[in-house]
Formats: structure tokens, C-alpha cells, sequence
């Protein structure tokens, strides 16, 4: 089961092929083979990447971060 890189809450609904929303933080996640995006939903519906926040160069997901 994913976790939230936020929150760290398993409440994950899946909303794309590759797309995933967390019901506790409200936040968007993106998983492209083993690479990881999150974005904030803005009140107009766009997306804004917070990866600046969470990710300091581009990080590969590790097994267990997806499970």
C-alpha cells in the first residue's frame, strides 16, 4: 500500500492510470515507473508541483515506499 510523502497516510484513492489523490492531506501524487510527483490542487482545479518541497534531486521510489 502507498503512502502519502506528506502525511504519511495510507487513505490513497487512485484517480488516473498513473495518478493518486491522499483524502488527508488533499494533495495529488503522480507515479511514473518508480518516479514520484506531488502537486497541490489549486482552487481553479490546476495543478502546482510541490516536488521542491518534498524531493531535493530527482528520487527514485524504493520498494517499500510503494507497497
Amino acid at each position: 500500500m502507498m503512502r502519502c510523502p506528506n502525511c504519511n497516510s495510507k487513505d490513497i484513492g487512485k484517480i488516473g492510470s498513473h495518478q493518486f489523490y491522499c483524502w488527508g492531506c488533499f494533495i495529488e501524487l503522480t507515479v511514473n515507473g518508480d518516479k514520484m510527483s506531488v502537486y497541490q490542487v489549486e482552487e481553479d482545479g490546476t495543478l502546482s508541483s510541490l516536488d521542491d518541497l518534498f524531493f531535493e534531486d530527482e528520487v527514485s521510489l524504493t520498494e517499500a515506499q510503494l507497497n
